[in-house]
Parts: C-alpha cells; structure tokens; sequence
C-alpha cells in the first residue's frame, strides 16, 4: 500500500511539472507573440482617411503678414472655456514672440499684444503651458524659448502682463520645452531633446540624440537639474509629446524620429516619470513630428502632427490621428487619420496648438506654406469627431478602432 501511495505522488509530481513546463512555454509564446505584434509596424497604414482641406468653413486665420514668415505656435486654453492665447514666432523657430487672444473659442482673435522688450531676443520655438503652484494654489502660465540657454517669463494675470524672459538654469536644449504635465502631488515634469549643440554653452553637435527631463516643486518658477531619460545615435528621438493614460495611472511620450529611418516611437512610465521604458516604434499611422494629443468627451484621442509617415499620401501636410490610448499601448493602427490642412512645402508645417472646447469642439492651430510660393502663416481649424465618425471614419465611440 505505502509502495503504492508513493509512485500515486510521483506520478502526480511528474504531472504537474510537466503542466508549469507546457503552462510556462504557453505564457512565453503568448508574450512573444504580443510582443512581435507590437513590434512589427508598418510603414504605412490601412486605416481611413478624412480630407478636411478643402473645407475652408472650418479654418480660421489667426494671422497673417505679407512677406513674413510666422511658424510654430502653441496654446492655452483658459479655465473659462473660451478664452484661447496663443503665441508664435516671427521666423522658422528663432524670431520676435507674437502673441495673440481670442475670447470666443477662436473664432476671432485680437489684434497683436504687447510683450516684454526681450522677447524679440528669442532663439527658438516658443511653448506655453498653464501650471498651479501646489504651495498656495497660485495659477500660472509660463513660456520657454530655448536653445542656450532655455529661458522663460511668466504671467500670474492669465497673460494680460509677463517678466521678460530669464534663464531656467545653465542648461538648454532644442524645442524647450515639449511637453509639461503635472504629477501626483503637485510636481510638473518638462521634457525636451538636444543632440549636443545647445545642451551646454560650448556644445557641438554630437551623432547622438539625448531625451531630457527636469522637475518643479514650486509651480513652474524654478527647474531642477535635467535628467537623461534616453539617448541613441541610430533613430534620432525629439519632440517628446506627452499623454496621460485615462485612468491617470500611467504616462506616454509619443517621438519624433529624425533620422527619417525608423516610425515615430513611445515609451512609457508607470511611476510618474521616475522611469520610463526603453522606446517602442509605433505604427505609421502615428509617424509624424510634434504629436499634440488631447481627449475628446467620448474618451478619444485626438492627435495632430506632421505627417512624416514614410507611405503617404499627405506626407508632409497638417494631419491628425484619432484613436485610444489602448490602441497606442497594444501598438494598433488606430481609428482613422484626418488631413486637416494641404501644406504647400514638403515637410515645413504643423507645430500645433490642439484645444478642445466644453461642447466638444476641437481648435487645433498651427502655421503653414498654405499658398504656393507664400510665406507661412497661421490658420485654426474647428471640427468635433462626431463630424468626423459621421464622414466615414468607421462606426465612432471610444470602442470603436480597426
């Protein structure tokens, strides 16, 4: 009986050893398989297309000045709901700071505004975001131009006055800053790139381009040391442009790549940018350059860039992508893309400014060659995507992608 008992359990023993080892195999294919799914892109993509332009309807001029360029400008849309700032250089990237205002959700803007003496000193493309002190509840918005040194102003009145513009710290960078988003707690995290020119005053130009990161405690007024999150001299990652999952629990940053080999990429952090994940190539549904994403009410996101996808049909226009987070996590094509705008230059546009207003309209801005042979300038575009679900970009619903 004992003899008997004890082969009983080694028998049983064997089972399931050999159960784990076929369970693990199962679970290793299953990850391998997910993994490749994610990782195997196209360099192209099958979802619909919307051409929003041809619908002149829909586009807004915020302005405009014979024989001028004026590029890359971004937004803030106040609490009220309506009220639109917007500012943008006079030149590609480095120029005069304009800024302008709209009290009706951009369907009119001001005339051009006073600013600080020194803000014609600007050396890059100027970005804006609104910020809370978490000391005292004190709301901000702060302005970055960059290269060396990144510098910024600040305005306490919702615009209406601004400090000249400082430097943050003895550092700089290209396109400072790309993205600014507050953490749990209070904290803001900022990120942008350099590829070794700007990143200290005696910087040259290196094979390599560096991702960077830098923290606030106090509302946007000061800025810790950078951090490097990532560096590479195969695919040139910039532009991070950052995106909250819905949830709140974990953070993406959607990458230009300017070498023009290899898709846009993402990497993710599940700690609140203590650390990030090594980068993802997306797929060429999401390859572009300055990805601006924002949600609509239905739990969408609208993501607008310049189209760089390297099978295209409007590469180098003003595009945008919608779709959910989830599609961006799985590595999925997404729900549709939108052509907002027929860009005139091969690739020289579309630095935008996406609002979305609380009846659900998107005002998604930027600047472009949008005459043959003209100077850039600036144009909004109005949509919501119910509009565009209805245009033939699938069933719509935050469900619904490919």
């Amino acid at each position: 009986m004992g003899h008997r008992l004890r082969l009983a359990v080694v028998v049983f023993a064997a089972a399931l050893v050999a159960y784990s080892v076929v369970e693990r195999r199962a679970v290793a294919e299953e990850d391998t398989e997910q993994r490749s799914s994610v990782t195997q892109v196209d360099r192209g993509y099958a979802i619909p297309l919307i051409d929003l332009a041809s619908q002149t309807e829909r586009q807004v001029v915020v302005d405009r000045e014979a024989g001028q360029y004026l590029g890359h400008p971004t937004t803030v849309l106040l609490e009220d709901g309506t009220t639109i700032i917007a500012v943008y250089p006079k030149g590609h990237g480095r120029g005069a700071i304009v800024m302008k205002r709209s009290t009706d959700g951009g369907l009119t803007w001001s005339e051009r505004l006073p600013t600080p003496a020194n803000w014609a000193t600007s050396k890059e493309t100027p970005t804006m975001y609104r910020t809370m002190d978490p000391r005292d509840g004190t709301k901000r918005l702060i302005l970055f131009s960059g290269l060396y040194p990144i510098r910024m102003a600040v305005s306490e009145d919702d615009g209406r006055t601004w400090t000249p513009l400082e430097p943050i710290g003895e550092f700089g960078g290209i396109v400072a800053m790309s993205s600014v988003e507050r953490l749990k707690g209070g904290r803001y995290v900022t990120l942008f790139h350099d590829d070794g020119r700007f990143f200290r005053a005696d910087g040259e130009r290196t094979e390599t381009m560096s991702l960077y990161q830098t923290f606030s405690d106090d509302g946007g007024l000061t800025w810790g040391e950078p951090e490097l999150i990532h560096k590479n001299d195969s695919v040139h990652l910039c532009e991070p442009g950052l995106v909250r999952s819905p949830d709140g629990r974990q953070l993406a940053i959607l990458l230009r790549e300017n070498r023009r080999v290899r898709n846009s990429h993402v990497m993710f952090s599940d700690d609140e940018a203590k650390t990030w994940s090594e980068p993802r190539e997306l797929p060429g549904a999401l390859t572009g350059d300055r990805h601006t994403a924002k949600y609509t009410p239905d739990g969408r996101l609208f993501i607008s860039f310049r189209d760089t996808t390297h099978e295209s049909s409007t590469q180098g226009d003003w595009v945008a992508w919608v779709g959910t987070y989830d599609d961006i996590v799985r590595g999925r094509e997404g729900q549709y893309r939108v052509r907002l705008m027929d860009n005139h230059h091969r690739w020289d546009c579309a630095y935008p400014g996406v609002e979305v207003l609380g009846d659900g309209t998107i005002v998604a801005t930027t600047y472009g060659h949008w005459e043959p042979e003209q100077e850039p300038y600036i144009v909004s575009v109005r949509l919501k995507v119910e509009e565009l679900d209805a245009m033939g970009g699938n069933a719509g619903g935050k469900e619904a992608t490919r």
